[in-house]
């Protein structure tokens, strides 16, 4: 027997995930045909081209009729405390603001971005099992307004979003907020196989067009081990109009699951996002978003952290308790109740580069108690991620007075 053991090839992680790519694929599901929809779905919106941001929100309340409001989230802003710290670092502390944050932040030198996974219609409605969220709750006609209401509630200059199988309506919508934007699909979404879905899910990023000038977009798929997996990546180069500042935005949604082989293979593709973005940020400064499904304790997490070139922090770590001996996550981006159990945990992160961007202020995570004891998604909120605002400062245009 143990001739035989030691004459077999060696089952290293690269092997065993060249082998389970040579099953059919068929995304997160083992066997069902493939549907194939198009993005047809919301035929009925009817809007002009051009709308307030009241106007759009009044619009919003009148179709969601009586649904419940959205759970309200205040922002923290970091502020400079009198007196450094023995070795000269200046001690600085994040203060609540208000609850009425849905200002823009017009300056040229500023950035406010938005990261958010949408929760795909197909999967949440049919495949995600969501035991406290009622049916009614998790239609896309009750769903559909309330994301726009989370977007332009916080009026982001950027918008990074995953799990994207609405795309036009998107576009249709925030289109008349003055936004553009380019989407990528995964080459074999699950929500193919689903019956009545509108096509695959995918990553999107937006941007206000009075603000930016679009450069260029990249998109990939991302690969391990020099194989291509089932997660793609957008890679979108602005130049703020106003001080000619060029950034790189990359967004991206890595595999789900748990176990050690999930956790090497988001590592792997990790690397390959970094080389991905390396390959067309051109020394700009970067910001990288996205459900990473992987906590803090993950290989990935570091991964992104100690890239040389980029030199990547990431904005909510940034804003941790300054008693913390090291910088901490905040303790959830997603919360939810499935079959198998409640799911409490942070996934989703803003990566930004250090030498280029400061963070100014981040949208604080609702308690709890306003959750609510079912969890999200919910008929007051429409994911089962929250979204994640942070407000950057870039150095180069302040410093020069802009």
């Amino acid at each position: 027997m143990c001739s035989i053991v030691r004459s077999r090839p060696l089952w290293t992680p690269a092997r065993m995930f060249r082998r389970m790519l040579r099953l059919p694929r068929m995304g997160s599901f083992t066997s069902a045909p493939k549907i194939l929809n198009e993005d047809t779905q919301d035929g009925d919106v009817d809007l002009p081209p051009r709308m307030s941001r009241d106007e759009l929100m009044q619009h919003c309340h009148q179709q969601l009729g009586n649904l419940p409001p959205l759970v309200k989230r205040s922002f923290r802003r970091l502020q400079g405390q009198s007196g450094d710290t023995p070795d000269g670092v200046r001690v600085l502390q994040w203060n609540v603001l208000s609850r009425v944050c849905g200002e823009a932040v017009s300056s040229p030198c500023h950035v406010r971005v938005l990261q958010w996974n949408v929760l795909s219609q197909a999967l949440g409605q049919m495949n995600d099992n969501f035991v406290c969220c009622p049916d009614e709750a998790l239609e896309w006609r009750s769903r559909r307004y309330h994301i726009i209401e989370e977007i332009v509630e916080y009026c982001p200059d950027v918008i990074c979003l995953q799990e994207v199988d609405h795309f036009n309506f998107l576009k249709t919508v925030l289109g008349t907020q003055g936004y553009r934007g380019a989407f990528f699909p995964k080459p074999d979404s699950p929500c193919l196989y689903i019956k009545g879905n509108n096509g695959p899910d995918g990553c999107a990023i937006f941007f206000k067009e009075d603000k930016f000038e679009l450069l260029k977009v990249e998109t990939r798929v991302l690969e391990v081990w020099r194989v291509q997996s089932n997660q793609v990546a957008v890679v979108m180069l602005l130049r703020i109009r106003e001080t000619s500042q060029e950034i790189c935005v990359a967004t991206t949604h890595l595999k789900a699951r748990t176990g050690a082989l999930l956790s090497t293979l988001r590592n792997e593709q990790g690397k390959d996002l970094l080389d991905f973005v390396t390959s067309h940020y051109g020394g700009r400064p970067v910001i990288i978003c996205g459900d990473f499904n992987a906590e803090p304790t993950e290989p990935v997490y570091l991964t992104l952290l100690s890239h040389q070139s980029l030199r990547m922090a990431s904005a909510y770590a940034t804003t941790g308790d300054v008693s913390d001996a090291a910088p901490r996550e905040p303790p959830y981006t997603t919360w939810k109740i499935r079959e198998e159990g409640e799911v409490c945990h942070t996934i989703d992160y803003v990566f930004y580069s250090l030498d280029s961007f400061s963070v100014e202020a981040v949208l604080d995570f609702p308690t709890g108690e306003e959750i609510g004891e079912g969890r999200v998604p919910s008929f007051g909120y429409p994911s089962d991620h929250f979204s994640l605002v942070c407000d950057f400062r870039l150095k180069s245009a302040c410093e020069l007075g802009s």
